[in-house]
Parts: C-alpha cells; structure tokens; sequence
C-alpha cells in the first residue's frame, strides 16, 4: 500500500481486502502446481536472477522518481481532503512496469539493450514509489505536522503555541526521523519471513501482482489495463479541467452543485462531481463506503441539527462556525472520542494476537533468532519454491552490527537535532521515545504480517498524550504533536520495510535491494512530499480551513487531541463529555459486535473509524465514494470477470487524473491565473426572495 496508511490505518487494512483475495486465489494455484502443471518459480526456472547490484539500475530509479512525484500529488491531495487514502500499489506495480518495458522494448528493437526488465528490477521500483509516497502520508501534512500551524491553532481556540510551515525545518525533520524504522527491524527479517512465515497480505498480493507481469499472458493483461488506466486518466484529468473554468469565486462550480436540494446542501449532503473519490469508491470495500455514509446521516442529518437548537444554552450563542466552544467542538470531540475508540480497541486486539503469536512461537526457543543465525534444516520440508526463495533470501545478508550502528547513530544526530527545530521537545522526551520505538516498530511490524493492519497512527496518538501530559502546559500541545510525528514515522516504515521484504521475498529480490530501494525511495519522499505540500501551501491560501477545497480534517482532530492531553477535560464544551463517553463505548461495542459475529456476518457491520470521519467533513465525499461502489457492483453484475480485471485501473485512472490536475491547477494560482466563469447555485435564501417576487 502506498503508505500502510494509518486509523486510518484500520482503514487502509480495509482497502486491501481486495487484494487479499486475488492474494488467495494465487496461493492456492501456487499450490495446486499452477495454471501450467508448474509452480510459480518453476515456471522462471530459466530465467537468471541478477545480482543484488544490477537489480538497482539507474532506469528503475528515474521510473520511481517520476512515479513518487505522481503518487505524491495523489496522497497529498487525499490527506488535505478527507485523509482517506486507499491502496495504490496496483497503479504503482503496473505504471513502474509499463513504462520500464515501454523502455526496454525501444531499446530492444534498436539493438541497445544491455540488461532485460525483470521481475526483481520491477520490486525496487514497487518498493521505492510506495517508500516515497508514504512519507506524503506519515510525514503529516494532512495530521499532526500541519496541526501545529497557526491556522489550526487560531482554528482550535487554544493558546499552546504554533510553528508554521517552512520548506527547510519540514525537510530536516523528515531526514532525521524517517530513517529510524528501517534500522529497527532489520535484524528481525529472517525470523519475521521465514522462520514465523508472516502473511503479509499486502506484500504478497503486490509480489504475485508482480510475478503475474513477467508471465506471457500477465503481460498481455497488463497491457490492456494501462491502456484502460490511461483513458481513465485522460478524462479525470480533462473533467478536471473543465471544472476549473466554472470556479471563478467563493462557493462556484459543480462542487458546489445543490444535488439533493438545498437544505441537505447546508447539511454537506451533495453530490460534488469528484472523479478522484469515484474512484476511491471502486477500490475501497462496500463497508468501507457504507460505513462512511451512515456516519454522515447520523451526524449531519441528526445530531448536529439537534445540537444547534440547544444553541443559548450548551454553547453560547452566537459564536463562529469554527469556534470550538460551540458546535464545531462537538463535531471534533464526539469524531475524536470515536476514533480513540476504535483504536483502542484494534490496537489491544491486534497487541493480544502478537504476543499470542510471540507465545507459541517462541515456546521451546531459547531467544529470539535474528538474520545471521541459521534455523534447522527444514529443507525436505519445504516445496520447491520455499526452497529457491529461502535460498536466495538468505544469501545477501545485512550485517546486525551494521543496523545497529546505524539505529544508534541516526538516534543520536536526531537527538540532538530536534530539540534545535522544536524547542517545545526535550532532548529526554526524544531519549525515551528512541529507547522504545525498536520494541513498538517490532509489534507494529509483527501485527501487520498477522492481520495487514498498520497502525502506525494509532502509536503516533499514544505518543501525543503521554509526551503532551509530560510536557503540560509548557509547550506540551506542539510537544505532543512533534512526538506524534517521531513515533508515527518510526513505525510506518518499519512495517512498511517487512511487507517490502516479504515481496522481495517472493520475486527473488534481494533483502539488500529492498534495503537500499526504501532507503533511497525514504529519501527521495523526504525531499518531494515537503515539495508537493508547500505548492498546495502556498496556492491555497484558505488551505486547512473548514469550508475550503482542502480542509484538512485530521489537522484539526491531531491538535485537539495534543490539547486534550494537556488540558484534559475542560478544553470539552458543555455536556460533550458525556457524549464522547457514550460514542467512545459505541466504537468499542460495535467493533466487540463485529468480532463476536465471525467474518461471515460481521462484515456487515460498520467500521466505527470510517463512520467518524464525516463528522466533521460531512457526508459529500461519501457520496461519491458510494457512487463508485455502485458503478462497481453493477459492472460485477453485468460481467465479473472483466470487471475483478480492469475495476482497479479503471479506479487507478480516475485517481490518478484528478490528483495531477492539482499540479497545473496549483502553478495556475501561484501565478495569478484565475478561471473565467463562477458557476453559483441560488442559495435558499435568495430563493425565497425570488419566489415572493415572482408570485402573483
């Protein structure tokens, strides 16, 4: 996943369901002897792996440049919107290979060709696109980084200080946090892959994504999904920009269209025309979608009108829609008390099943094996490719001592760093946090190969409130924040390099190439995403406001949680306690609910997580999303095979569109451009006023 991203994290595990299945349909084929009588590396049986050095060519590289810049625009775009950011690997997977063999067959025919494309040459191109893009994700600019701004500040009431963005700090920061995951578990991939045998669905459903192109007929099929990605694409980004001619003011163009009239347009109930969250829609599981809109009836279409009537006297009267003492703290609070429910829950769940795991694993062992250990010889064991990929697993070795020093090193300059960028955070809060990232990125990564589920921000929330109380009032908000940021980027990529390794695993890739590719994919993220923020930054200038095209949602819910941490209670208004107590018991009970009806019948259940987000946004993008699960169900009727086929690039297309529009939409405004025409509905009052004016 392009950024195993995150409470939303629980729901990217979502996202990859999907994937899951083929993942599982391809397991089973792998085990039945394959479509051809043989199993999968039998079938590349001839084919010569490269060296570990020649899978990191120069051609894979450019490709993961130019493909990190596109899916950074997309993540970036999502995290400013609504912070729902599905599973792009497919796009990443079928991009990296059309364009590399698009290369090679050029260079084929003119008699250049000095090394073909392979299967391990397409995984460091995987690899580093999703290690890139995901620093757009866990680097924070949607959560915690930009949540300590000044806006939001203004916006969340509080006086516990800002640090506004800047290219330079926000670059530093990266480069000094980013790298510390991949240290942490390095020594553990052995045990992680082989010894434990981990699932990690998402790697592996990426890894037999892969290995499916290098066949005959997987190369036929991928062919015709970039060609069907790339119609997508072209009409994405061309509605796109034709609606930017309509958007001449405040409050223009088809976003703002009155769907379903104009009282459920005051509510955020409309549909707002955007090709990107159709798409969203087609990847994500129908509950998922479901679970989204059913959030947003049940706020926008009856809490908050019932809370508004109690204006006068549970808020005072009066006050700005953005003020945090009146209705717009209950939609934060109650989305906050959810989410911390929800995570909750899934972080004990998730923390039971690995130390079960851990238990019975470890049962009869006397420690822990790390990578240069040798395990008994489980050789007659082992089926052919088990053989071949063990073999080759472990055959490029990264020394222990060498993650090591390196974990340590990066700690100490990061140490000594940071408290120069923030000076809210204290060396010894840096100190603690380092001295227990390599056990939580370890569980984070165990967990994930278990059950898919990253979560990252779930840690990252932890680290908001024990380090915001530590630090109290003295610049505890942005401290809790800063630590949000050190800790989320930690165990992101730790568990993000497992799922790699596991991939690598699976396409003959070499452990080191994966290393090498994240790190430099690590490095090009911490470079391009600060890049990509900081032309929405600028462009925008109502950026991170609540009404505007990029609200920013978890900006606002991450700093209202430092604040809470500091605060405690009395940030909350007037009987919202009690609400967040009884929302906080209902994401617990129904996720209880959910587990307690078995995986039959609890996938019908909603997703709590999902169901906080339109508190705060409304439901608009949710109905979106719901539009292209059902263009998706109806094409899965009308002809299934075609539609499991191309549903992912046709969504990948969309996406992908609408998310590099924002490139020339932003330079656009950075220059001055306006767009020629505001497209404005009558407001209700307007209406009236006709009305009274033309009636007899």
């Amino acid at each position: 996943m392009v950024g195993n991203a995150r409470d939303e994290d629980k729901l990217e595990s979502g996202f990859d369901h999907e994937e899951e299945g083929h993942n599982n349909d391809n397991e089973n084929k792998e085990k039945k002897g394959g479509e051809y009588g043989m199993s999968v590396e039998q079938m590349f049986e001839g084919r010569q792996v490269p060296s570990w050095r020649n899978q990191l060519t120069m051609r894979a590289f450019g490709v993961s440049f130019v493909l990190s810049i596109l899916f950074c625009f997309i993540v970036m775009k999502l995290n400013l919107t609504t912070g729902i950011i599905p599973s792009l690997n497919v796009s990443a997977g079928l991009l990296g290979f059309f364009f590399v063999k698009t290369w090679t067959k050029l260079l084929e025919k003119s008699r250049l060709l000095r090394q073909p494309f392979t299967r391990q040459e397409n995984t460091v191109i995987q690899t580093c696109v999703v290690a890139s893009s995901g620093i757009a994700f866990s680097g924070g600019f949607g959560s915690y980084l930009f949540g300590m701004s000044e806006r939001i500040a203004q916006q969340s009431g509080d006086n516990g200080g800002f640090k506004n963005p800047s290219l330079g700090w926000i670059i530093g920061f990266l480069f000094v946090v980013s790298f510390l995951g991949l240290f942490s578990v390095v020594p553990l991939r052995k045990i992680m892959i082989i010894d434990f045998k981990l699932t990690y669905p998402s790697g592996t459903a990426t890894a037999h994504l892969i290995n499916s192109f290098h066949t005959p007929q997987g190369a036929k099929l991928a062919k015709k999904q970039v060609k069907t990605l790339g119609k997508f694409f072209s009409f994405s980004f061309l509605w796109g920009f034709f609606q930017w001619f309509f958007t001449a003011g405040e409050d223009c163009g088809f976003a703002n269209f009155p769907t379903f009239g104009l009282k459920a347009f005051e509510n955020r109930f409309y549909f707002d025309f955007s090709a990107t969250y159709v798409g969203v829609g087609m990847i994500c599981p129908y509950i998922i979608n479901i679970s989204v809109l059913l959030g947003g009836i049940l706020s926008w279409g009856l809490m908050w009108p019932l809370i508004a009537k109690r204006e006068g006297d549970w808020y005072p009267a009066g006050l700005s829609s953005s003020n945090m003492h009146g209705l717009q703290g209950y939609r934060v609070f109650i989305a906050i008390a959810m989410i911390l429910g929800d995570g909750l829950y899934n972080f004990i769940k998730v923390l039971a099943k690995t130390l079960t795991g851990l238990f019975y694993q470890f049962r009869g062992r006397q420690a822990l094996p790390i990578a240069n250990q040798h395990s008994p010889d489980t050789s007659e064991k082992l089926s052919y490719d088990d053989q071949r990929r063990t073999q080759l697993f472990l055959k490029d070795r990264i020394p222990t001592w060498f993650s090591i020093t390196g974990y340590v090193t990066i700690a100490s300059i990061s140490t000594i760093v940071l408290p120069h960028i923030f000076h809210e955070l204290k060396w010894y809060y840096i100190l603690v946090i380092y001295i227990f990232a390599p056990t939580l990125a370890f569980c984070n990564a165990y967990g994930t190969g278990l059950t898919d589920w990253s979560l990252a921000s779930t840690y990252g929330k932890l680290a908001i409130f024990t380090i915001g109380a530590w630090a109290g009032q003295n610049g505890g908000v942005l401290a809790g924040l800063i630590a949000c940021g050190v800790m989320m980027n930690i165990v992101s990529t730790a568990s993000d390099l497992m799922q790699d390794f596991k991939t690598g695993y699976l396409t003959l890739a070499s452990p080191r190439s994966m290393f090498v590719s994240q790190v430099i994919g690590t490095a090009m993220g911490c470079v391009i995403s600060p890049c990509v923020f900081w032309l929405f930054y600028k462009a925008f200038h109502d950026l991170g406001l609540p009404e505007s095209q990029y609200p920013a949602p978890f900006a606002t819910v991450y700093r209202n949680m430092s604040i809470l941490g500091v605060q405690g209670f009395s940030a909350l208004p007037k009987d919202c306690l009690l609400l967040c107590y009884v929302f906080f018991g209902a994401a617990i009970l129904i996720n209880c609910t959910k587990d307690m009806l078995g995986k039959k019948w609890g996938s019908f259940v909603p997703l709590p997580m999902a169901m906080a987000i339109p508190f705060y946004l409304g439901s608009y993008f949710a109905i979106d999303m719901c539009v292209g699960s059902l263009i998706l169900f109806v094409w899965q009727k009308l002809n299934r095979e075609k539609a499991d086929a191309f549903s992912a690039a046709v969504a990948s297309g969309l996406i992908c569109g609408d998310g590099i529009w924002t490139l020339p939409s932003s330079i656009l405004a950075l220059v001055g451009v306006q767009p020629p025409i505001c497209m404005k509905f009558l407001s209700r009052g307007t209406n009236v006023r006709l009305h009274n004016f033309l009636k007899p």
